[in-house]
């Protein structure tokens, strides 16, 4: 069974999680990590719990959560894994954090990218791949079917749905998916949303106004 940890990071209040077991192993998940002291209580968490990052997971490659990528590759050699769909996303985040005033540190690209369906596993634990475009063109989500967790990003949030109105959304696309990829998860799922608390796949099906 894995254990999620979650960090609030950067101006963006973004969630940076950790996903671990019983094996020691763990993924890193989103770093948004922008400052020193944001990356201090990341590192000393997995320090003090006696952790060992094996993968570097991106949902998408928005700014807020690729900021600690490079910081990341830096202290454990792991490059980041995302869907190719994404990386031009990436790619354009140069210019947007130069216009934004936030300082970014340029991300390593993958050696690998991850397909739109399929498994990564780090120690006991399997994580299916969820393609769920709609907030980012080639978005993905991770979920822990034994554990009953999905690592969301910006697709559904706590009585909200991810903002389509950046380059490659799409407000149709979006819905779509969390109706027929999301919704028909396990009711007491727990996600674990890029920003604000998590909720469950039942409470969103009840209560998100956006359905």
């Amino acid at each position: 069974m894995s254990t999620v940890k979650s960090f609030t990071n950067n101006p963006y209040q973004e969630n940076t999680y950790l996903l671990y077991d019983e094996s020691g192993e763990c993924a890193i998940i989103d770093p948004g990590m922008e400052t020193g002291a944001e990356q201090n209580v990341v590192v000393n968490f997995i320090r003090n719990n006696n952790l060992k990052p094996v993968l570097l997971l991106n949902t998408h490659c928005h700014i807020d959560h690729i900021l600690g990528n490079k910081f990341i590759f830096e202290q454990y050699g792991l490059k980041p894994k995302f869907h190719e769909g994404e990386q031009f996303v990436m790619d354009a985040m140069v210019n947007w954090a130069q216009e934004s005033g936030i300082r970014y540190d340029l991300s390593p690209k993958p050696d690998t990218y991850l397909p739109e369906s399929g498994q990564v596993k780090f120690g006991n634990t399997t994580l299916d791949l969820i393609f769920a475009p709609g907030h980012s063109p080639a978005h993905l989500c991770f979920y822990d079917k034994e554990s009953k967790i999905v690592i969301g990003g910006d697709v559904l949030f706590r009585n909200s749905i991810g903002r389509t109105d950046l380059p490659g959304g799409n407000h149709q696309q979006l819905i779509k998916n969390i109706e027929e990829k999301l919704f028909t998860l396990p009711d007491d799922c727990t996600v674990y949303p890029g920003h604000g608390p998590e909720t469950t796949i039942g409470y969103e099906k009840e209560t998100n106004p956006f359905f």
